[in-house]
C-alpha cells in the first residue's frame, strides 16, 4: 500500500520521511494507458522520471505545513518538453508528461529535458484558499550545479533547489520502476544558532553549529547507501534498521498518499467559456462533437452541440456526463 513515514532522530536536528507509492503509482501508469491521445505509453525513462517527481512532490509537501498543491515541474529543450507531479494537502497526487521526440534509452536528466542548457525546475506553491491579492509563490533553479556541470539525477537538482532557495540541508534518495515509486528524505532542522552561517560556511568556533552540520552529514551519508533495489523492494522498518541501525528513531503515524486527479466537468467548461462560443460552435461543426481528454488521468469529457448551447447560458449546467 501507499505510505509516508515521518521520522525525527532523538537528541538530533535531523528528520527524515520515507516514502512509497504502490497502489497509486500503479494506477496513475494504468490510466495513461487509456489516455487521451490514444493510450501512447511513455518511455521507460519518462515513467521512471515521473515515478521519481511523484515520490518527491508527496515528500516536499509532507515536510512544508502548507494548504494547497505544491507542483513540481522539470521543463527544457530535450525530448520530454515538460513533466509535472502535483502533491495537494491529503496527499493526493498526480503526474504527467509532454514528449516531443524520441527517448534515448537509458536517457538520464540531461538527455532527457537539459541537451543544451537549457533545462529548468521550477517548484510552486498554490494556495488552496487565496486571499485578496495572493498569489502562487514559485522558486525556478537551472539544472545545473553551482559550477554549471549537468545535473545527473533529479535528487541532485532538489538538493541543490532546497539549498539555494531554502537554506536547508537536505540529502534525497529516488527510485522508481512499473510497479513502485518511492524517496527518502533526510534534512537538517534550523535550530537556534545557524544565524551564524556566512557564505564561506560556519564560523569559526562556532563548535555548536559545526556539530549539528556534522549529525547530519553523517546521517546524510548512511542515508546515500541506499540502493535503488532496496528503496524500491524493501518494507520500511527494514529499510530504516538496515539504515540507522545505531540511531535511535522517533517513528509517527504513517501518511496514505493516493493517486487523485483534480480534473472535472466543471473544470473544462470553463475552459470551454474562455476559448469562447464562436471557437467551440465551429468545433462541433467540424466534427460534431467537442472532445477533452485529461492528460493526468485519461478522463474523456464531451460535448455535444446541446452541451455547448448550455455551456454559454450562464446557470445552466452541461447535460453530458464524464465518459472515461
Amino acid at each position: 500500500m501507499d505510505r509516508l513515514h515521518k521520522f525525527l532522530f532523538e537528541g538530533l536536528p535531523v528528520r527524515g520521511m520515507l516514502v512509497q507509492l504502490r497502489d497509486g503509482w500503479r494506477e496513475l501508469l494504468s490510466r495513461r494507458a487509456t489516455a487521451s491521445d490514444g493510450g501512447h505509453a511513455f518511455a521507460p525513462e519518462v515513467r521512471n522520471l515521473l515515478g521519481e517527481m511523484s515520490a518527491a512532490a508527496c515528500l516536499m509537501h509532507a515536510n512544508i505545513k502548507f494548504d494547497g498543491a505544491l507542483i513540481l515541474q522539470v521543463f527544457g529543450d530535450g525530448p520530454v518538453k515538460l513533466a509535472v507531479a502535483e502533491a495537494r494537502t491529503d496527499l493526493g497526487f498526480r503526474a504527467t508528461a509532454k514528449v516531443v521526440g524520441a527517448v534515448p534509452a537509458g536517457a538520464q536528466l540531461p538527455a532527457l529535458l537539459n541537451l543544451h542548457g537549457q533545462g529548468r525546475c521550477a517548484i510552486t506553491l498554490d494556495p488552496g484558499e487565496r486571499r485578496p491579492g495572493q498569489q502562487a509563490y514559485q522558486g525556478v533553479v537551472p539544472l545545473h550545479g553551482d559550477r554549471r556541470e549537468p545535473l545527473q539525477q533529479l535528487s541532485q537538482v532538489l538538493e541543490h533547489y532546497m539549498l539555494q532557495s531554502e537554506q536547508l540541508d537536505t540529502r534525497l534518495v529516488l527510485a522508481a520502476d512499473d510497479t513502485c515509486a518511492a524517496g527518502l528524505l533526510i534534512q537538517r532542522i534550523p535550530v537556534q544558532g545557524d544565524a551564524n552561517l556566512s557564505a564561506s560556511g560556519w564560523k569559526a568556533g562556532d563548535e555548536d553549529a559545526i556539530g549539528r552540520s556534522e549529525d547530519f552529514n553523517r546521517i546524510a551519508l548512511l542515508a546515500g547507501t541506499l540502493t535503488r533495489e532496496e528503496l524500491l523492494g524493501l518494507g520500511p522498518e527494514e529499510i530504516l534498521k538496515r539504515l540507522f541501525w545505531e540511531e535511535t528513531l522517533r517513528l509517527f503515524d504513517p501518511l496514505e498518499p493516493m493517486f487523485a486527479c483534480t480534473c472535472s466537468r466543471k473544470r473544462v467548461v470553463n475552459m470551454l467559456r474562455g476559448l469562447g462560443r464562436e471557437e467551440v460552435e465551429s468545433l462541433i461543426a467540424e466534427r460534431g462533437v467537442a472532445e477533452v481528454g485529461c492528460d493526468f488521468c485519461g478522463a474523456q469529457y464531451r460535448f455535444d452541440a446541446v452541451d455547448v448551447g448550455e455551456v454559454f447560458v450562464p446557470g445552466q449546467p452541461p447535460g453530458s456526463q464524464v465518459v472515461n
